[in-house]
Parts: structure tokens; sequence; C-alpha cells
């Protein structure tokens, strides 16, 4: 189903229906993203046993998260971004089960796997006694069908085939076809919703102004902005301020390409600054000299690079524990994660140093790790987000001062934040540094 993909998303500025908060109060926080199905069970069991790669449900559940939010804010996190909530596909295909939530059928009902609609309810109050902020992820741009042959009356509430665009094979080299042509595959088809369409466009601004103040969330994610039209949808739509776009697309990593989608969403994953970070910290023959390139040019040519989300690992790509067990270099990443430009974003799992290859293997069970504290590198980002924090408490300017990058040798950068000053090194384990910062 998944070429290599590059994710977007925006961080949710307030309208005027909803309580959500503005993107603004986003960029002090510290986000942590969990699967739902995979993070935490209602029994509380550490043993049940989850195979990623059988791709099905594991029975993870939004009560089971709200009995395990002392784990997420004991490190520090100030906000949970959790995977869709809206009933899906049922049942088993060649594909797997809808367990990830990015194939939905109804969304205005809740998956009932994850729990009841006073769950849910429970766990954005939960969040909210603690201070933290919660996000949920949608999906906009298609709904999904068993099969070829598509169930349109299924669908809701787009149930005509009229809401959609006629199916085609996706071009990823034409913007064109990447708006009008269809993901997924035999197996699972996923239809695209013509965006276009005005009455498309009434239905899903009519959905989201209820929906946002209903459960009072704090913002959405909205996936694949990249292939939802901006002529239309994105012009009229995306750039008010309304909601998280999040997209997942094979269009490159140049910051050339995804920078100017800043003019319709307040901020995008920073995929090339994760790609060149993963590249120059997973082992010493990395190049930091590219590292820094890409984090000058996304300062330059992003409108807000502040806004970007600063992540190391999601669930559509292979974790870092896949590529080096080194734990220096880890929690080097981790530093850059947690302390550079942006709002951090945190896959579940990567605290515990999990070792997940591509989807779906980088979607563990985390109650098997029994969600220890004080092993791998759950004391790092503790201490890293407790930094942070009171950073951006005392001293609200380190959040929008834009730090300078360093190349001091082919294995160690310099990176200075206001009066922060970071040096990473891609050395690994056992390897002394020193240096004399003026």
């Amino acid at each position: 189903m998944h070429r290599q993909l590059l994710v977007f998303f925006t961080l949710f500025s307030a309208f005027r229906f909803s309580i959500a908060a503005s993107a603004s109060d986003w960029r002090s926080r510290s986000i942590y993203q969990a699967v739902t199905d995979r993070f935490a069970r209602s029994d509380g069991s550490l043993t049940s046993p989850c195979d990623p790669k059988d791709r099905r449900y594991c029975g993870g559940t939004w009560r089971g998260m709200i009995n395990r939010l002392d784990y997420i804010q004991g490190m520090g996190f100030t906000a949970i971004w959790i995977s869709p909530i809206v009933q899906q596909i049922s049942g088993d295909t060649f594909e797997g089960e809808a367990y990830h939530g990015y194939w939905p059928q109804n969304i205005y009902a809740l998956n009932p796997n994850f729990g009841t609609e006073q769950d849910f309810k429970d766990l954005v109050a939960a969040c909210h006694s603690r201070g933290m902020y919660l996000m949920v992820d949608t999906v906009i741009n298609h709904f999904a069908n068993r099969g070829e042959i598509v169930n349109y009356q299924a669908f809701v509430p787009f149930s005509d085939e009229r809401f959609f665009h006629p199916r085609c094979e996706i071009d990823w080299g034409n913007q064109t076809s990447i708006e009008r042509c269809w993901m997924g595959n035999g197996y699972v088809s996923l239809a695209d919703i013509d965006t276009e369409n005005p009455t498309v466009i009434e239905i899903w601004k009519e959905y989201l102004v209820s929906f946002i103040p209903k459960y009072k969330i704090d913002g959405l994610f909205a996936s694949t902005p990249v292939g939802i039209s901006r002529n239309r949808f994105g012009a009229n739509f995306l750039v008010q301020p309304m909601f998280t776009p999040k997209g997942r697309y094979g269009i490159g990593i140049r910051s050339d390409v995804i920078c100017p989608y800043q003019e319709h969403m307040d901020s995008l994953h920073n995929y090339p600054f994760k790609e060149l970070a993963t590249d120059a910290f997973v082992s010493s023959a990395g190049s930091m000299a590219e590292l820094v390139k890409v984090a000058r040019q996304m300062q330059v040519q992003s409108k807000d690079i502040t806004l970007f989300g600063t992540f190391m690992e999601n669930h559509d790509n292979p974790r870092l524990g896949s590529f080096t067990t080194d734990i220096a270099r880890l929690r080097n990443l981790a530093v850059l994660n947690i302390l550079t430009d942006g709002v951090p974003v945190v896959y579940y799992g990567q605290e515990q140093a999990l070792t997940g290859s591509n989807d779906p293997l980088n979607r563990e069970a985390l109650w098997l790790t029994g969600y220890s504290t004080t092993n791998n590198l759950v004391p790092t980002f503790t201490v890293l987000n407790t930094f942070r924090n009171y950073l951006v408490k005392s001293a609200t300017s380190f959040i929008t001062t834009l730090a300078t990058y360093t190349l001091l040798s082919s294995s160690v950068i310099n990176v200075r934040k206001g009066n922060v000053v970071l040096v990473l090194t891609n050395s690994g384990e056992g390897c002394g540094y020193r240096h004399s910062c003026q």
C-alpha cells in the first residue's frame, strides 16, 4: 500500500467555532505520537501477544491510554497525537485489519475497537486535567473499500459515486494525478474524494466545525493534504485556520518541494531534516555536512521553521533502532529531536529503542516493554523535555530563535539555539570528544 512516504502536518490554529489551541500555543508543546491499538490495553496486560506482521487489532484502547498517561507525562511530554478514531472497514483483508485507522467508512461513528464515545471523552478530559493537549489524526482524502468493486453506499456521509474521482493509478510525478487518482490496491481500494466538489467542501466544513467542540480536542491532523486539491478545497479550506493537515506521499525530501506547502498550512513534518539526521547519525560514515546544509536550507526556504514538526521516527518509516543499536547515537538523535528548531514529535516506542523496520514491523505493542522508565532512552527524553519545558517557561524566545549549525569535523556538529549550545557526534559509544564553547 505504501511507497516511501513524506509526511506533512500543520499545527492547529484556532477558528471561531472551536476551542482548539492556536499554532503559537502548539509551538511550545512536545508531542508524543501513539498508535492507539498498540499503546495500552484496558486490562493493563503486559504480556498479551501482538505480532505486527499479522496487521491485526491487538487490543489497545482509549481507556488503556488513560491508565498510562503517567508514563507519557512522566517523560515531560505536554501533548499527545493519537491515530484516527472514526469507524473503519471491518474484518480481515489481505492487507490485514484497519487497526491503524486509515481505512475510514463512517466519519460520524467512532471505532468500537478502541472503546466507547464516553471512553474517548474521558481521554480528552484526562489529558486536559493534566494540562496536556490532545490531537486526533483524521483522513480527508479517501474512504476505504474491501476489494476492487466499490460499494459507495457504505461510505458515510459520501454515499454516492459523484463525490469521488474516477479510479486511476497515481503518477507520483504529476500533482494533478496525485490529487485525483487513487491510493490502495486490489485488496483495499482507497476511493479518492473529489475535494473540488462544493458539496464535499461544505460537508467537511460542517463536520469539523461540530466535531472539534463536541469532543473538546485541541487539534486535528488531516491526512494526505498533498492529495487534496489546492485550487478549491485547499484555497477555501486548508488555508483557513481550521485544522491540521498531514499527508503521506512519495514526492521526495527536497526543501524547495516541501516548504511552499506552508502557504496552505501552518506547518509540515520536517522530512528533509529527519532523513539527513538519520543518515548522519546512525553510523560514523554519515554526512554531518549534508545535515548542516539541509538544516540551513529549511530555515531559509520555510515560512516559519519553528512551527515544523521535528521528528526522527513515525508509523510509516523504519525505526532508528532498525539502523543502529548504539545508544550514544540514539541519544544524540534524541537531543536533535527535542532541542533544535520546531515542535518535537516523538513516536511511541522510540523511548524504548524499539527496532521495528518498515510498516507493519514498526507498529509494535508497547505493553510488551513493560513501560520501563529506567531502560533505554526514557531517562534521556525525560531530561530533554524537562529542560525544554523549563526554557519555554523561563525564556519564551527560545522556541522562536533559530538555531545555528556549525560543522566542527566530519563527525561533530555544533548547534547553538539562544543560550543553549549542543555538541553532537556520530562517533558512537566509547569515543571521547572534547570541545571548548566560547
